[in-house]
């Protein structure tokens, strides 16, 4: 039963690393959140699963490490109390009563517990296939990011644009928790996470934020009130 269950979960990231591929002007990169924490023992299939598909060129893969499980015993360098917030507020928009780890994010919508390439794939894959409500440009200089962003459709309400940088790779040694004595890698971990503006869309959207330090930046056009992710766009 186990070699079956292994043969499936094989299978299941290779299909979930199978539909990658260069982005058209028709498409938009789906936003793929997971919430982790490195004194989870829980989490480490789901951060390995988080690494592969981070490699996708039609996904932005951002970890959020949160700091509710430290009193474990071992305390997550990137874990930071916003992104327990963020994930609350997750929460209470689904009409969930309790947040956990690990649980992926897809576009604001779609949540998944625990590490399920097969879930994860075909949740990537229905949102891959919905219309585009936007398309969203990011151009990196000196000292910042420069957006422009086409009206959206069905525009609801008012819509945050927030901006971050994400640590594309750090290999931690974990010495003390229910994680001790593993060495585990993560992928493209959050950081410098701020909300830079709202925007009504009712006019195209143009606007430059400043950006420090050498990491690649992520924008995210999401409905307020951790609402679905209208668009996205990462640049180096």
């Amino acid at each position: 039963m186990r070699r079956l269950k292994n043969r499936l979960t094989v299978t299941a990231l290779s299909l979930l690393m199978g539909f990658s591929g260069p982005l058209s002007a028709e498409q938009r990169p789906v936003v793929v959140e997971l919430f982790t924490s490195q004194g989870c023992s829980s989490c480490p299939p789901a951060d390995e699963m988080f690494s592969e598909l981070s490699a996708r060129d039609d996904v932005i893969a951002i970890a959020l490490h949160v700091d509710y499980w430290d009193y474990i015993g071992w305390k997550d360098k990137f874990g930071h109390p916003d992104h327990a917030k963020r994930q609350r507020a997750y929460a209470r928009e689904a009409g969930r009563r309790s947040i956990y780890t690990p649980e992926m994010i897809v576009n604001g919508k779609t949540d998944i517990v625990g590490a399920k390439p097969m879930a994860l794939a075909d949740a990537i894959s229905d949102h891959k296939q919905a219309p585009v409500r936007m398309t969203l440009d990011a151009k990196r200089g000196t000292g910042g990011v420069s957006l422009q962003g086409t009206v959206p459709s069905d525009v609801t309400g008012p819509m945050d644009v927030h901006v971050l940088q994400v640590m594309p790779v750090h290999a931690t040694k974990i010495t003390k928790g229910e994680n001790r004595g593993k060495t585990i890698e993560y992928s493209n971990i959050a950081h410098n996470w701020r909300l830079a503006g709202t925007w009504d869309g009712q006019s195209p959207l143009e606007m430059s934020v400043e950006v420090a330090g050498d990491d690649p930046v992520v924008i995210l056009i999401q409905e307020a009130g951790a609402g679905a992710i209208v668009a996205a766009a990462r640049v180096e």
